[in-house]
C-alpha cells in the first residue's frame, strides 16, 4: 500500500488539471444535450433552461445599468470545455453579466465558455438585418488564455547531429501568449 500512495498522488495531480473549465455543480444542474440551434428556432420554450456553450467573442459592450453584454460567435466545446478550432457554428448568442467586465480583456477573438440561464432572445442589428440572439445570463465564465499562433523559429545550430559531423539549422515551434 505504502509504494502504491505516491503513484496515487501523481495520477491525481495530473488529472487535477484536465477538469472541465465550468463547475460541476453548474453542469449538473444545465442541459448540456441543449444547442443552440434548437434554442435558436423557439427561445421561449427554453426559458430558465441553463447551458454550457462557448465560442469566440464578437464584441463586448459595457451598459449604462453596470452590466456587459457579451456577443459570441458559438462553436462546439471539447471535452474540457473549450471552444474548438472550427468553422461549424449554430449562430450567435449573447450572454448578459452582471458587473463591469473590461472590454480590453473580453476583446474580440478571444474564446469564452460559459454557463448561464435562458432569459429569452434579444433582436440586434447584423450587417443590414435584424438578428435574434438568444440571451443568457451567466452563471460561470470562463476566459481561455491568449496565444498567438505557433510559427517556426529557425536557428543554427552547429552541433546538430554530433558526434556524426553534420552542420545545419533546426526549426523550434514557440507560442507566444497574449497578456
Amino acid at each position: 500500500m505504502r509504494r502504491q500512495f505516491p503513484l496515487l498522488l501523481i495520477i491525481l495531480f495530473l488529472l487535477s488539471g484536465c477538469a472541465h473549465v465550468i463547475s460541476k455543480d453548474i453542469r449538473s444542474h444545465s442541459d448540456l444535450s441543449l444547442t443552440l440551434r434548437q434554442v435558436r428556432q423557439n427561445p421561449d420554450d427554453y426559458k430558465g433552461k441553463s447551458v454550457v456553450w462557448g465560442g469566440d467573442i464578437v464584441q463586448t459592450i459595457n451598459q449604462k445599468d453596470g452590466t456587459t453584454l457579451i456577443e459570441v460567435f458559438q462553436m462546439p466545446l471539447g471535452w474540457r470545455g473549450e471552444p474548438k478550432e472550427t468553422l461549424s457554428s449554430d449562430g450567435r448568442f449573447l450572454i448578459l453579466v452582471e458587473k463591469y467586465l473590461d472590454p480590453y480583456i473580453y476583446q474580440k477573438g478571444r474564446k469564452i465558455t460559459v454557463a448561464g440561464e435562458i432569459l429569452g432572445e434579444k433582436i440586434k442589428p447584423l450587417g443590414e438585418m435584424g438578428y435574434k440572439y438568444p440571451l443568457l445570463l451567466s452563471k460561470q465564465i470562463y476566459l481561455w488564455e491568449d496565444y498567438y499562433p505557433r510559427y517556426p523559429y529557425y536557428y543554427y545550430d552547429p552541433w546538430w547531429g554530433y558526434p556524426y559531423g553534420w552542420w545545419g539549422f533546426g526549426v523550434y515551434y514557440h507560442r507566444h501568449y497574449h497578456h
